[in-house]
């Protein structure tokens, strides 16, 4: 049987086949990002969940996908855990955006990651080239959940807010200063916290302030990100990948016409194109 898993920060998704892609068993846990969480609460996650035990035995390969996996120490921190639990398995981990490229495309392309986080990569049909770094959450991400989720929170608390959506926001979270810094830099993955508060502003979009936010943040993805791959753009096709968006096709849709371009998917959980292009091997 063949298990492959699509982990963000914030949740992992995973899909079981077996000789064929009818009907597959699809599996959800707590996201498992090496760079953020400890090699126990790894394998706690994995080893404590009914699902992936009933089949552990059966399980003969197994295809990794994660956010904080594209260093070779984290990648062999999971393998070490994946292999271990599923005894009878090879297994192979690689970065996320390995599972954005294998659920829109086998062949060359530039493919973009707007969930939790953000990421942007070219796809020669190989392998995937990076024109800038993916620092995270701090640093970079625009147009991620947790971009957005900073944005939410620094509009609320410097008064920013129209107020009657700050009032909506209030009854929806618990802004006590306390629980915001003890949630910012006390949790192992503020990230996650963050990103929770996208779901308000997709519930409130059609507002005026959260239009201008969408569109500003996404304007800010496609200037950092995308137009760094423009040369490959006039000959290669552009995908999307993410709950984030999925969500915001239109605005990303209107940010690319403005730069004379276009986009081809859009698809929400990687793991349900994934088997179509995947390599049944691991690396």
């Amino acid at each position: 049987m063949i298990l492959i898993a699509d982990s963000g920060s914030t949740k992992c998704d995973w899909i079981l086949y077996n000789d064929d892609k009818a009907n597959p068993i699809k599996i959800r846990t707590k996201g498992l990002n090496p760079a953020i969480l400890s090699k126990k609460q790894l394998k706690n996650t994995i080893t404590k969940n009914g699902d992936l035990f009933s089949y552990k035995d059966l399980v003969t390969s197994v295809h990794f996908f994660g956010a904080g996996c594209g260093t070779k120490k984290n990648q062999q921190k999971i393998n070490k855990i994946l292999t271990k639990f599923f005894k009878n398995a090879l297994a192979s981990t690689h970065e996320d955006i390995m599972a954005a490229v294998y659920a829109t495309t086998s062949t060359p392309a530039v493919v973009c990651i707007l969930g939790t986080g953000s990421n942007c990569c070219y796809f020669d049909g190989k392998t995937t080239h990076l024109k800038s770094p993916a620092l995270g959450y701090i640093l970079m991400d625009e147009g991620s959940g947790n971009y957005f989720g900073k944005e939410l929170l620094k509009a609320y608390y410097y008064n920013q807010m129209p107020k009657g959506l700050k009032n909506t926001f209030e009854k929806d979270y618990n802004l006590k200063e306390k629980e915001v810094i003890k949630q910012l830099y006390k949790s192992a993955t503020p990230n996650k916290y963050l990103a929770e508060f996208a779901r308000f502003m997709f519930e409130h979009e059609n507002t005026p302030f959260i239009k201008n936010m969408i569109a500003d943040g996404i304007c800010k993805f496609v200037e950092n990100n995308i137009m760094q791959y423009g040369t490959e753009l006039k000959t290669v096709p552009l995908h999307f990948v993410g709950s984030i968006a999925y969500f915001a096709k239109e605005h990303i849709q209107e940010a690319l016409t403005k730069k004379g371009l276009k986009a081809q998917y859009f698809i929400r959980r990687p793991i349900d194109t994934i088997i179509d292009n995947i390599v049944h091997e691991p690396a």
